[in-house]
């Protein structure tokens, strides 16, 4: 990614209502940095029908600047030298982290271990155990700071365990694990994605999820139910094309269903840390890829009203993917991409998990 400007502006642009993970990676792509990205705003929201979007002006950054630096912590933004690789790949990786603790883990492979928050006994010392021989073998351990399997894949694996919060980094939840939470952040790591002081809400945690699966190599499910946020985090597993794993279960126990499910649609069942080790070898630093530039595809090219008309004409309400617009319409990838930030800065436009879009009616 090219330069993308002072943190300031960077941090402007991505706290601008309607400028997703998605579409700042297109606007720096299209633009070079933040600061004539968000000069341009105004015009692209126009092209799209809608209103232009307000920026947070600048006392909002500097309080949010101050609030990071307070909670002893670091911003980290797509296209820093210190910005996960694996996250990189991902194309919602999030614009910008919080970090606090030690960032040299984000080098070193990782493992995400999840699963339920009612977990049984067994299965929370088998994910305590799990995590303690992954770190023992080199294997930095993922989790979400969650009640249950998450709770127990941190205690097994610190200090090598990076925890991911749905909401800001001075903000502890579940209130019960705030001594947990702090200690990764003393001798782990501790990440958040939402601004400091935010208190997380349901629709933080897919958030949340797509972070962990896209920090590892692989995500290993111990226990869940067929709807929980963990199978959510194996098919964002999936989708980023990184491995899926599970523990098998009884099948009398309803907290096994989501695990066996899980095997018998494809995933590989492990029932040991060599078994996970086997899936993501080589667990060595050659297994860690280098960053990737910030926006993959060719950069966003204006549009004119004949191929605006021929993509908007294609979207409705049901979710499309992005390829399939492109194939369609016969307009060329860069152009396509553009009418799609358009329409999604002037709110015309819902973008969905695994590179689908809507339109807003």
């Amino acid at each position: 990614m090219r330069d993308a400007g002072g943190a300031a502006d960077r941090l402007r642009l991505i706290r601008t209502p309607g400028v997703g993970p998605v579409s700042y990676r297109q606007l720096i792509a299209r633009f070079g940095d933040a600061a004539r990205a968000l000069a341009a705003l105004p015009d692209l929201a126009r092209r799209g029908g809608g209103r232009a979007p307000v920026p947070p002006d600048a006392r909002t950054i500097e309080r949010e600047l101050a609030a990071v630096a307070k909670a002893g912590a670091n911003l980290l933004f797509l296209g820093d030298p210190g910005y996960p690789a694996l996250l990189a790949e991902l194309e919602n990786a999030p614009a910008a982290i919080t970090v606090r603790g030690d960032a040299s883990l984000l080098a070193k492979p990782a493992v995400g271990l999840v699963g339920a928050r009612n977990a049984s006994a067994a299965a929370c010392r088998f994910a305590r155990q799990l995590a303690l021989e992954l770190a023992n073998k080199g294997a930095v351990v993922v989790s979400g700071l969650a009640r249950g399997i998450d709770t127990a894949a941190h205690a097994g694996s610190l200090p090598a365990t990076i925890g991911v919060i749905a909401g800001g980094i001075d903000i502890a939840y579940p209130p019960e694990n705030a001594a947990l939470q702090e200690r990764i952040a003393s001798e782990g790591l501790l990440i958040a994605e939402m601004p400091p002081g935010t208190e997380p809400r349901a629709r933080h945690f897919p958030h949340r999820n797509r972070i962990i699966a896209g920090l590892a190599l692989g995500t290993v499910v111990v226990e869940a139910a067929p709807k929980s946020g963990s199978l959510i985090t194996a098919r964002l597993a999936n989708e980023a094309g990184r491995e899926v794993m599970a523990v098998p279960g009884s099948p009398l126990d309803p907290r096994a269903q989501g695990c066996n499910l899980l095997i018998r649609e494809g995933a590989t069942l492990v029932q040991s840390a060599a078994d996970v080790l086997e899936q993501i070898r080589p667990i060595d630093a050659r297994a860690v890829r280098s960053p990737v530039d910030g926006f993959t595809h060719a950069p966003p090219e204006d549009a004119d009203d004949s191929a605006r008309g021929a993509i908007t004409d294609l979207l409705g309400p049901v979710p499309v993917a992005v390829d399939e617009l492109i194939r369609q319409s016969a307009v060329a990838p860069s152009i396509v991409y553009m009418v799609l930030l358009e329409l999604e800065l002037g709110g015309r436009l819902e973008r969905h998990a695994g590179g689908r879009v809507s339109a807003v009616l």
